[in-house]
């Protein structure tokens, strides 16, 4: 990491790429008071970001606030530096700069991120490297290029590193793309999509954002390259095969990597390196990019994270965080631009769980219609469909035209039969279900989803969820809440299976911090009363009031009548009376 002062310019694109970015998209409260800090900081008033300002601008206090029994600033900047870490290990892994707020103050440092870049080869290796791809293209001309790209740069100091990043990104793209054209010529599959949509597989190729050699429903492959000998580093190990073999979203090759995989063909494909740690009996898991060598995320475990009673656990928060359309992986495969037709699907539907509007659904649902109609393989394409469907059916929204929940169970029931062992399929179907009323059917296929792979935090969380909404409270709401807290990015639907589960539990401030991370979501009538229980719970009366009329402007019908809405969607009758007289305390109108 590089100590240099980065240009205002910079650090203006940095913050605007990061208030745009998924990892903050649903905190509002986080992008208010970062563009806050670093605006105040790069107009040189940095000496003013102090709590009490910060309070008064930020979060709206007023000249009673007293920090000693508010901590509202200080809870606020913590999540803050938590969402610009999960940021700058994920979305924003090759962003030039790096913002932090250090702790113990509020002003914003910047860094500029010297990215960690392959190993070059050794003379003889790369001579043969280069004399191999040389001789797979026909064309000589190709074929030179192709050599060229593959030399060794020189590297010079630091003052030259984003230009030489330009110039070794290039190179990369480029080979991949010529490999593409070779593997074209020579026969292989072609990628074809129908629909007449941005979000179409077809389009996609036409813009580049999918590779047009693979084909539609390949998935990312992960390797695991063990490089440690202690019962520490077997015990790692032993976790992660367990835990990889239960993820839908990528092909897990089963045996250890004896060495890395053409760095050309497998752009798409990854390897977890369990290595020695810094002192004995710590195991570092680092996951690369085969392709470039990119260390794409780096986790030191010590001793007591891999004991045979804890080591699942630290395990599986990590494979949370790589693994789902919404972790490390995907969202490197997004910025490379090297999408499959499937993997584009997974994150234009994670797009939408995080931001549920009917354009974010329209996109992923075309996308997955398309790969259907295609005659998918692949269990996710239905069992994910199923979901989107239901959420048609029920938010009523425009496409497609005339949903049901009938019919999503018939995806729901086709994904199940095609994937007997898929903790995705179990999962939609046992949502469906709940949504149907039938709580131990529901319940029962989501507790299978979780024992078909206890390493996916989003499994935790539906079966937790499913526990909740079957009124089964105190059950359910410790399991989200550890999802919860051990993901920093997951969708709006857990903090709201959260707030309920901590609003029948009767606790009300965990309540009202759950609800607030629904704020970012406006487009549901129930988070939109979550909020409004939670905002009149925490004595925020004025935003309270704020809510009422937004409600009443954008919901009526629910403003009317919420206990018709909750009826609806098969709420258990204890939880229904409380959020309808909680409503009712809070302003809503006759709500009843």
């Amino acid at each position: 990491m590089q100590h240099a002062t980065p240009a205002a310019p910079a650090v203006r694109e940095t913050l605007e790429r990061l208030l745009a970015s998924e990892t903050f998209g649903r905190s509002e409260r986080a992008r208010k008071l970062l563009r806050y800090l670093v605006e105040r900081e790069q107009a040189g008033e940095a000496d003013k970001l102090k709590g009490f300002s910060i309070a008064m601008d930020v979060f709206g206090k007023d000249g009673d606030f007293d920090p000693s029994t508010d901590a509202v600033v200080r809870v606020q900047a913590g999540r803050l530096r938590d969402l610009l870490q999960h940021y700058f290990a994920n979305e924003g892994v090759a962003e030039p700069i790096r913002i932090a707020i250090p702790r113990g103050g509020y002003v914003p440092s910047y860094e500029l991120n010297a990215i960690r870049l392959p190993v070059e080869p050794e003379p003889e290796k790369h001579v043969e490297a280069v004399a191999a791809l040389s001789e797979s293209f026909e064309d000589p001309g190709m074929a030179a290029h192709a050599a060229s790209l593959m030399t060794p740069v020189v590297r010079e100091p630091a003052r030259s590193l984003q230009r030489h990043l330009r110039f070794f990104w290039l190179a990369i793209v480029l080979v991949i793309a010529m490999l593409g054209v070779l593997i074209l010529r020579q026969g292989s599959g072609a990628l074809l999509a129908g629909g007449d949509t941005a979000s179409t597989i077809e389009n996609a190729v036409a813009t580049g954002s999918i590779a047009p050699w693979a084909p539609i429903e390949t998935l990312p492959l992960v390797y695991i390259a063990v490089k440690a000998d202690s019962p520490e580093a077997a015990r790692v190990a032993a976790s992660l095969r367990a835990g990889l073999s239960g993820f839908d979203t990528v092909s897990f090759i089963g045996r250890d990597a004896d060495g890395p995989p053409d760095p050309v063909a497998a752009a798409i494909s990854f390897v977890f390196d369990v290595l020695p740690g810094p002192t004995a009996g710590d195991v570092t898991l680092e996951l690369q990019s085969v392709a470039t060598g990119r260390v794409l995320l780096s986790r030191n475990l010590t001793a007591a994270d891999s004991t045979p009673s804890t080591v699942e656990d630290s395990v599986a928060g990590i494979l949370s965080s790589a693994i789902p359309a919404s972790g490390t992986i995907y969202n490197y495969i997004e910025q490379s631009g090297i999408q499959t037709g499937l993997t584009e699907c997974l994150l234009l539907n994670d797009k939408y769980y995080l931001d549920q509007s009917a354009k974010s659904h329209e996109a992923a649902y075309r996308c997955l219609e398309n790969l259907a109609k295609l005659d998918a393989k692949s269990s996710l394409v239905y069992s994910e469909l199923a979901g989107l469907h239901l959420e048609a059916a029920t938010d009523h929204y425009a496409y497609p035209a005339g949903a049901t929940i009938e019919q999503a169970m018939s995806l729901a029931r086709r994904a199940v039969q095609m994937g007997p062992t898929s903790p995705y399929a179990h999962r939609a179907y046992g949502y469906l279900n709940s949504r149907l009323g039938n709580s131990e059917e529901s319940i029962r296929w989501m507790r299978k989803a979780y024992e078909l792979n206890p390493y996916d935090l989003s499994m935790a969380a539906a079966y937790a969820y499913g526990l909740i909404f079957a009124g089964r409270y105190g059950e359910g709401t410790p399991i989200l809440a550890h999802a919860a807290e051990t993901s920093s990015a997951h969708p709006t639907w857990w903090d709201y299976g959260l707030f309920v589960g901590q609003f029948m539990t009767g606790n009300m401030n965990k309540a009202a911090l759950a609800s607030d991370a629904l704020q970012t979501t406006a487009t549901k009538s129930h988070y939109l009363a979550a909020r409004l229980i939670g905002a009149k719970a925490a004595g925020r009366n004025q935003l309270a009031n704020e809510l009422v009329d937004e409600m009443t402007v954008k919901f009526p019908k629910f403003a009317a009548d919420p206990r018709a809405t909750f009826v609806e969607r098969r709420y258990p009758t204890d939880l229904t009376d409380r959020l309808v007289e909680a409503l009712r305390a809070a302003g809503l109108g006759n709500a009843s």
